[in-house]
């Protein structure tokens, strides 16, 4: 049996030990004429040309694996209907669990605000009053704070215990509801009684048809007013107008982004203009933990046919 050709990115460095011929390419450019017999094609910050291309010009594949942790981009790229596509869950469970730890304490205790002050060379009184008064000291911690996480998988269950060792209440929506990793999850249907009790939203959703500008004025108007909205999901599940209306009108107190819509974000984007609003250019899973693993597993998996590791079609 011919040994199983497999093409990995030159974007990310891989160590693999299954038996495999191990090509690797350039993701910038095109897969050489030699290589476009590859079984297997991993996928790492592939543009979207680029995966077009990929499924065009690869008529024997049979899987590609991304180490993204969502195949939105992937599944969108026209790949046959036979090809298995798998993605990168549980990758980033850590990464994005650290960053969006990072966001929800930075649009609490308003570190951005007092960025501005250090950059001012001002000793912000006001914030030291309203960070100390007891009409307000508590949103200026995570204790005894309403966490809700819309999009509980693995990133989610990493992410909840963190929080809930800074005395977070936390809860989560999800398509289905239930228990998960020891926290309440309520279904979909049930989001707008669960925001009336939320005080920080994460939202960790995949872009698919049905999340597209999920997160809108009704969401952001739902939400405790002065509530903190922190996105390390996709920023196509968010009314960014609407995100940028609800910053204004004070309906939120504060908010911090990882993806947008149009990336990179264009310097003329309004949201780079909205108030109390912290962007960070997608860097909350930028280093997938544990791909080579991964994708030694699937190698031996595809090899022995059987059942793939975070198969998502067909």
């Amino acid at each position: 049996m011919a040994r199983i050709k497999i093409l990995i990115p030159n974007s990310i460095e891989l160590h693999l030990t299954a038996d495999a011929e191990v090509v690797v390419y350039d993701i910038d450019a095109d897969i050489p004429a030699q290589h476009r017999d590859a079984d297997m094609l991993v996928v790492w910050h592939n543009s979207a040309a680029r995966l077009s291309d990929a499924a065009r010009d690869l008529p024997q594949l049979r899987v590609v694996q991304a180490l993204a942790s969502g195949t939105d981009a992937v599944l969108a790229a026209g790949f046959a209907d036979d090809v298995r596509i798998c993605s990168g869950r549980s990758l980033h469970d850590g990464p994005v669990a650290e960053h969006a730890l990072a966001l929800i304490l930075s649009a609490i205790r308003r570190l951005d605000s007092l960025r501005d002050a250090q950059h001012d060379h001002r000793w912000d009184e006001e914030f030291i009053d309203a960070q100390g008064a007891a009409a307000t000291q508590a949103r200026y911690t995570l204790a005894g704070s309403r966490v809700t996480i819309w999009g509980f998988g693995s990133i989610a269950s990493t992410l909840a215990p963190q929080l809930q060792l800074l005395g977070a209440q936390v809860e989560g929506i999800a398509r289905t509801p239930g228990i998960r990793a020891g926290f309440t999850v309520h279904a979909d249907a049930d989001a707008a009684a669960v925001l009336a009790d939320t005080d920080v939203l994460v939202a960790i959703l995949p872009a698919t048809p049905e999340t597209a500008d999920l997160l809108d004025a009704s969401v952001f108007g739902a939400l405790t007013p002065g509530a903190v909205f922190v996105n390390v999901g996709r920023g196509a599940t968010v009314d960014e107008s609407a995100l940028i209306d609800a910053l204004t009108s004070g309906r939120l107190r504060a908010a911090a982004i990882d993806v947008t819509k149009a990336e990179p974000l264009p310097s003329d984007d309004p949201l780079w203009d909205a108030p109390n609003l912290v962007i960070t250019p997608h860097v909350a899973g930028n280093r997938p933990v544990g791909s080579s693993a991964l994708i030694d597993d699937n190698l031996r998996r595809l090899s022995a046919g059987e059942d793939l590791v975070n198969q998502v079609r067909p």
